[in-house]
């Protein structure tokens, strides 16, 4: 492919319609809005939700549920992504965060037994592990690092 054989994807590229310009385009006269009313003027138009003055749907429908402002968000790790990673490397959350398998570890991480795991890995806290993804990773030859 060359420069001179570039073009735009089919139908991105479309010109723009002229409104009120003569009764030959199609579009002159009222340019498309009719005669009169709220529509026709500058400005014109209502609100999404408005309902002519009708009480509107989410003024009608009850309110449910709440936000949690205390919820932890905890980022879960399937064991089976681990296997990326070369025998003996330290896994820690700064690693996991820069290698893309996570992407925010604010409130932790925790490793669970889905998959299974070839490699020697160190699991270095503050990451926490299920039972069984720390049983996976002690019978492969890997060790589990907890600091409190």
């Amino acid at each position: 492919m060359k420069l001179h054989e570039l073009k735009p994807a089919e139908g991105s590229k479309t010109t723009r319609k002229r409104i009120g310009r003569g009764i030959g385009s199609g579009t002159g006269k009222t340019a498309g809005k009719g005669h009169k009313g709220q529509n026709a003027r500058s400005g014109g138009g209502v609100r999404p939700g408005f309902e002519g003055g009708q009480n509107p749907l989410y003024r009608r429908l009850p309110k449910r549920g709440f936000t949690n402002i205390h919820r932890k968000i905890i980022e879960n790790v399937s064991l089976e992504d681990l296997n990326l990673f070369e025998d003996g490397t330290d896994i820690t959350v700064e690693l996991l965060i820069e290698s893309g398998i996570i992407k925010n570890a604010k409130d932790g991480v925790k490793i669970l037994g889905n998959g299974e795991i070839t490699k020697k890995i160190n699991v270095i806290a503050p990451i926490t592990l299920s039972k069984s993804a720390a049983d996976k990773i002690k019978a492969v030859g890997g060790s589990v690092t907890e600091v409190i």
